[in-house]
């Protein structure tokens, strides 16, 4: 067999392709199916099976459109209760694709209904572990307690994963390689490595979820410092469970404006452009979530401020943007809630206030320094002993618990997020001075 990864940087998700004579089966494809088709036409491969380890929280997948358009069965567990047509594929199932043997193994822990796919030909046997078993670490079991067909308590999803851990790939070779869903960098678990892949060899020997503890250490060490939660992750299950629409279709659907002045009252904005370019001018009620390249995790901050199916505008700084940053929204869901995506006229109304670094060094007290860091980031050590520290995921819902009787700062661990906290901060208040410590975080920090 010959297996291929796909990799969505800014989401850290892999995605697989296994080819066999002929034939072509994707495990946890992303949103846009047009990489795979591209791919199975190099390999002169019919695309026959689309395997789902589990219903996805943190991108939509395209099963759906893949199954409409190529005609291949979707295998999935029967436990997921999905609202799309399917083949239940569970412990004890198998399907022969060319050469290959691809079996099922029930490994609840990251979700009541999480299954490995083991797939094997006389050479070698491979393991697409999903959200179960990643590099160095296992899926988060506190992303289940309110959405999906199952749902299931954290504590009870970690004793899953335990039992998960202790008897599941017991009867699988050392030499198995180990093909996760996610890679460092997802909020889907705490400690992956940058590793792509494994064997689950060099797991049993690594990995500290197969070391031998007990069920009680287990739990206590999978549920401390899970990341947050954004608000997105329940959305993208529902929508993965009843099938996402042609993603084609809903992006071709976005309207787009350009050289805009004004937009309608009470819709959000998001301004994606860089934040240098955004203080210089930007429309009001606009929220700076940069999108300038991969390594901006637009997607993931995206789906932490602003809530499923809210209204919203996207302002890019060209045209030529408007391609790349429908497809990165899409891969969340948010592109059927778009109101449109924009440029700006060269004069725009609202300014943000000029930072003056000496000052500020020169009298931090005359000023309300806001941390945006995450909460498990703060525990580390505060990096201003008087800041408020708000997570920037609920800055929107907690804008009021910062006073405003001072000019506010807004800092972060990098730069990054603090363009748009600054930026939520100034609309909640138009009569008070809000900076940016932007990168000049790293003079303190």
């Amino acid at each position: 067999m010959k297996i291929k990864q796909f990799k969505d940087s800014p989401l850290a998700h892999y995605s697989y392709a296994i080819v066999s004579e002929g034939k072509m089966a994707l495990v946890d494809p992303g949103r846009n199916p047009l990489q795979y088709y591209n791919y199975a036409e190099e390999e002169k491969a019919q695309i026959v099976a689309v395997f789902e380890t589990h219903p996805h929280a943190d991108f939509v997948s395209s099963h759906c459109q893949i199954h409409e358009q190529t005609g291949a069965t979707i295998y999935v567990s029967k436990l997921l209760g999905a609202d799309y047509e399917h083949k239940a594929f569970d412990e004890g199932d198998s399907v022969q694709i060319g050469e290959v043997t691809f079996k099922a193994i029930n490994t609840p822990g990251h979700s009541p209904d999480s299954i490995t796919i083991v797939a094997g030909d006389e050479k070698e046997t491979a393991l697409f572990t999903g959200d179960t078993l990643f590099i160095g670490d296992v899926g988060r079991p506190d992303l289940r307690e309110k959405v999906g067909n199952m749902t299931a308590k954290r504590v009870e999803l970690a004793k899953a994963m335990y039992n998960t851990m202790q008897t599941k790939f017991n009867d699988l070779p050392d030499d198995a390689l180990v093909y996760p869903a996610h890679g460092a960098g997802s909020l889907c678990g705490k400690n992956m490595s940058t590793d792509s892949s494994s064997t689950l060899g060099n797991e049993r020997k690594y990995n500290w979820a197969f070391g031998e503890q007990t069920e009680e250490k287990f739990v206590d060490t999978i549920l401390q410092d899970q990341p947050f939660i954004p608000h997105y992750f329940g959305f993208n299950v529902d929508v993965n469970k009843t099938g996402a629409e042609n993603v084609q279709k809903t992006k071709a659907a976005v309207k787009l404006q350009l050289l805009v002045d004004k937009l309608e009252d009470g819709i959000t904005i998001v301004d994606v452009r860089d934040g240098d370019a955004y203080k210089k001018g930007h429309l009001p009620n606009s929220i700076n979530i940069m999108a300038r390249n991969e390594n901006d995790k637009y997607e993931t901050w995206l789906g932490a401020i602003v809530k499923p199916e809210e209204p919203f505008y996207l302002v890019v700084e060209s045209i030529r943007q408007v391609r790349d940053i429908l497809e990165r929204t899409a891969k969340i869901g948010y592109e059927k809630q778009l109101r449109g995506v924009v440029t700006l006229a060269a004069d725009v109304s609202k300014r943000s206030d000029e930072f003056d670094l000496q000052e500020f060094k020169e009298n931090k007290n005359k000023f309300t320094i806001v941390d945006i860091r995450n909460d498990n980031e703060v525990a580390q050590g505060k990096i201003f002993d008087d800041a408020i520290a708000i997570p920037l995921n609920e800055l929107r819902e907690r804008a009021n618990e910062v006073p405003a009787d001072k000019p506010i700062l807004v800092h972060c661990a990098g730069g990054y997020r603090s363009s748009a906290g600054s930026s939520i901060l100034e609309n909640h208040f138009p009569k008070t001075k809000v900076f940016d410590l932007s990168e000049d975080i790293r003079k303190f920090s």
